[in-house]
C-alpha cells in the first residue's frame, strides 16, 4: 500500500515539473517572437521602409545638384523714399539726386541635366540684373540667364555654362505622393549651404495666397523651410525631386508649401523655349463679399466676388463692369468668392466670349465679356 501511495506521488511530481518546463518555454518564445514584431518594443524606434542610412543616402546623391543663387538689382533711392515722388517735396527742395542702391538676394535652385538647366522660383530672380550660381566643386560662381519665367506660376527656367557635365537631378511624380509620405529639403536658408531638413507631406492641393501671388496647388509639409530654402529640391525617399519649395507659413511653425512637380512638368517645354503660357485675364482687382460689404451694397447673401477696381482699356471696362458690382458667377460657374472667380477665369482659353452674371444696385445683369491675354507687365 505505501509502495503505491509512493508511485502515485512520483507520477504527480513528474507531471507538475513538465507542466512548468512547457510554460516557461512557451513565454521565452513569445517573448522572442514579439520582439521580433515590428512596432513593439524592440523596434519602436523604425520607420517603415526607412532604413538608418537612407536619408544620408538620398542627401549624399542629390546634394551636388543643389546650387545657390545671389542675384543683384540696382534700384533707385527715389523708387525706395516716398518723398523723392511727393510733388511738395520737389517744389520746395528741387529735384533730387538719383543716387543708386543695390539690393542683394538668396535664393536656391538645382540643376536638371547636364548642360546646365536650373529651376528655381520666379520671386527668386524677379527684378534681378545679374544672376550668380554657386555649383558645388567648382571655385568661382556662374553668371546665369533667364530662359523662361512665369509670374503666376512662380517659376524660372535658368542656364549657365560650365563647360562639363553637372550633376542633376530627376523628376519625380508628384501625383503618386501620398499625405504621410517622408520628403527631404535641401537648400540655402539664410545662406547656410545645402541645409537638410526633413518631414512629411502634410497636405496636398493647398490653396495659398502670399502678398499678390495666388498658388492653387501646393504640397504641403513639415519639413522646415526658411527664408533662402526658396527654389530648392524637395525631394522623395528615392532621390526624386516631387516639389519646389516656395514659401512658409509666417503664422505657425512646421508648415511649408512646395510646388508639385506635375506643375513643373506642364509648363517646363514652354519655360525652355521662352514661351510662356499665355495667361487669360479680364482685368479687375477683386475681394471676397464680406458682412460689411454685403450690408453696405444691400445684398441678402454673403457671396460672389466684389469689384474693387477696373483697369482702364481691359476686358472688364469694355464689357461694362463698374466698381462694386458683385460677380456671382462667370462661364456658368457659380462664384462664391473671389479665389473661385480667379480659378473660373484662368480655367477659359484667351480669346474666349464667356457670360456672367453681376449684381448691381440688388439687381442681376447678364453681361458677356472677352477673356483676354495677360499683359506682361501686369502682375
Amino acid at each position: 500500500m505505501f509502495t503505491k501511495w509512493r508511485r502515485l506521488l512520483l507520477y504527480m511530481t513528474i507531471a507538475v515539473l513538465t507542466t512548468g518546463i512547457i510554460f516557461i518555454a512557451g513565454c521565452n518564445n513569445q517573448s522572442s517572437n514579439q520582439g521580433d514584431q515590428p512596432g513593439l518594443a524592440a523596434n519602436s524606434y523604425s520607420l517603415p521602409g526607412v532604413g538608418p542610412d537612407t536619408v544620408a543616402d538620398v542627401v549624399s546623391n542629390s546634394s551636388t545638384a543643389v546650387v545657390k543663387i545671389s542675384t543683384q538689382k540696382v534700384s533707385s533711392a527715389q523708387e525706395s523714399d516716398p518723398f523723392f515722388s511727393d510733388p511738395f517735396f520737389r517744389q520746395f527742395f528741387g529735384q533730387p539726386y538719383d543716387q543708386r542702391q543695390h539690393e542683394e538676394g538668396l535664393g536656391s535652385g538645382f540643376l536638371i541635366s547636364s548642360d546646365g538647366y536650373i529651376l528655381t522660383n520666379e520671386h527668386v530672380i524677379d527684378g534681378a540684373e545679374q544672376i550668380s550660381v554657386t555649383v558645388s566643386g567648382y571655385e568661382n560662381t556662374f553668371e546665369a540667364s533667364v530662359t523662361g519665367a512665369d509670374y503666376d506660376l512662380d517659376l524660372a527656367l535658368l542656364k549657365i555654362n560650365a563647360q562639363a557635365e553637372l550633376p542633376f537631378l530627376n523628376l519625380g511624380n508628384s501625383d503618386q505622393i501620398r499625405v504621410g509620405n517622408w520628403v527631404i529639403a535641401i537648400g540655402n536658408p539664410y545662406g547656410l549651404d545645402h541645409t537638410v531638413t526633413t518631414g512629411v507631406i502634410s497636405a496636398k492641393g493647398r490653396p495659398v495666397i502670399i502678398g499678390d501671388r495666388q498658388y492653387e496647388n501646393l504640397l504641403q509639409t513639415d519639413a522646415s523651410i526658411n527664408p533662402g530654402n526658396s527654389g530648392g529640391p524637395l525631394l522623395n525617399l528615392q532621390g526624386e525631386v516631387i516639389g519646389i519649395n516656395t514659401a512658409i507659413s509666417a503664422e505657425a511653425q512646421g508648415i511649408g508649401f512646395a510646388i508639385p512637380t506635375s506643375t513643373v512638368q506642364r509648363v517646363l517645354e514652354d519655360l525652355k523655349s521662352g514661351q510662356n503660357e499665355p495667361r487669360p485675364w479680364i482685368g479687375v482687382q477683386v475681394r471676397p463679399v464680406d458682412e460689411e460689404i454685403a450690408r453696405y451694397l444691400g445684398l441678402s447673401q454673403v457671396e460672389g466676388a466684389a469689384v474693387a477696381g477696373v483697369v482702364n482699356g481691359s476686358p472688364a471696362q469694355k464689357a461694362g463692369l463698374r466698381m462694386w458690382d458683385v460677380i456671382v458667377e462667370f462661364n456658368g460657374v457659380k462664384i462664391n468668392n473671389d479665389d473661385e472667380l480667379v480659378a473660373a477665369i484662368k480655367n477659359v482659353p484667351v480669346g474666349s466670349k464667356v457670360g456672367m452674371m453681376v449684381v448691381r444696385n440688388r439687381q442681376l445683369y447678364a453681361i458677356n465679356i472677352n477673356v483676354a491675354e495677360k499683359p506682361r507687365n501686369i502682375k
